[in-house]
């Protein structure tokens, strides 16, 4: 099975108390969490494919966690991941580390980077059922403004109609546009690699709750 999570920030002490606000009482109590869900949810031949900002420590301490791990693992990288410049960052765990990465998952084409990439490939196809031929998974923004601003672009482009020549009339259509793009936040998972259809679902579920929140 493919998985997917972003931004875990492992020796990011900060992101306790600022930004995140997670919670946790401290560094170790952090990391002990995010692991064991991790090892949880995980199985050893599941394929993670990490959106970026594994992690901020050093090579080394950053060897131990990716030791920890269960799973077959990817990596996108992140503007945090600075441990990938050290010569003794052991990368033989990973079966590649890229900025970009477009893969096939439950029957559609899936777009991986780090950053929100707007007009990604495939964005404005459908399935014969009506559904989104590709999806967009993306990290960095974690549950910021940020993230409220891609919120909108999703919403305002779902909402438009784009011109399209049918193929068999000729005849010029106006057809919506998917626009499926997912934040793979691992707060949003409660710090648990999902499948592309967990992932989906948990997505509309959020948009669904934030729109009720705003109708009030």
């Amino acid at each position: 099975m493919k998985r997917y999570i972003s931004d875990l920030h492992f020796f990011h002490d900060n992101l306790n108390r600022e930004m995140d606000c997670r919670g946790f009482a401290s560094l170790e109590e952090m990391h002990a969490h995010m692991i064991a869900v991790w090892n949880q949810t995980v199985s050893p031949k599941d394929e993670v494919f990490i959106l970026g900002d594994f992690s901020v420590g050093k090579a080394e301490e950053t060897n131990e966690i990716v030791r920890q791990l269960k799973g077959e693992l990817y990596l996108l990288r992140g503007n945090h991941d600075y441990y990938l410049k050290k010569s003794v960052f052991d990368r033989s765990r990973f079966h590649w580390i890229q900025d970009y990465a477009e893969i096939h998952d439950e029957g559609r084409k899936v777009i991986l980077s780090h950053y929100p990439v707007f007009c990604y490939n495939g964005q404005n196809r459908l399935t014969a059922e009506g559904e989104p031929r590709s999806v967009m998974l993306y990290g960095h923004l974690h549950d910021t403004f940020d993230e409220v601003l891609v919120n909108r672009f999703i919403a305002e482009t779902r909402a438009a109609k784009r011109p399209q020549r049918d193929r068999e009339t000729g005849e010029i259509l106006e057809k919506d546009i998917p626009c499926l793009m997912i934040n793979c936040f691992c707060m949003f998972s409660e710090y648990r690699p999902l499948g592309l259809l967990e992932w989906i679902e948990l997505d509309r579920a959020r948009r669904l709750s934030a729109l009720q929140r705003d109708s009030r």
